[in-house]
């Protein structure tokens, strides 16, 4: 089986659930949502998964700049939901589920950018 390194990325899989879980909340919705709310977040959880995908086939900047990407989606998730939520569309308990899988995706994205833009110093003693 062939193996993407984006793949690899535990943050990618994160995304990925948690876009599957958004998909899987959304259904239910009334179809006067359709679209509207339940387009943009589902596009916003998507557009997770894929920056992180397509960035990993790019250069370090290119990829950081991807990554911030995701990161914004993230934050737009997190005021979808929220406005989900004072429409009833999602209950207080899967708020905080999807409040707590943002956060930690958003972290986890943080890291990711770090580690590739870091660059070890390098001293100048001979």
């Amino acid at each position: 089986m062939t193996s993407f390194k984006f793949q690899r990325l535990n943050v990618y899989q994160k995304a990925t659930v948690f876009c599957n879980q958004v998909y899987g909340i959304t259904k239910k919705w009334p179809r006067e949502y359709s679209l509207d709310i339940t387009s943009q977040i589902r596009r916003a959880a998507l557009s997770i998964p894929l920056n992180i995908a397509e960035g990993t086939s790019r250069t370090k900047k290119d990829f950081s700049r991807f990554i911030d990407i995701a990161r914004g989606s993230c934050y737009e998730c997190v005021a979808l939901v929220e406005i989900a939520t004072s429409l009833s569309l999602v209950p207080d308990e899967t708020k905080s589920n999807l409040f707590a899988n943002l956060e930690e995706i958003s972290k986890m994205l943080a890291g990711l950018k770090k580690s590739i833009n870091y660059e070890p110093k390098v001293s100048s003693e001979s």
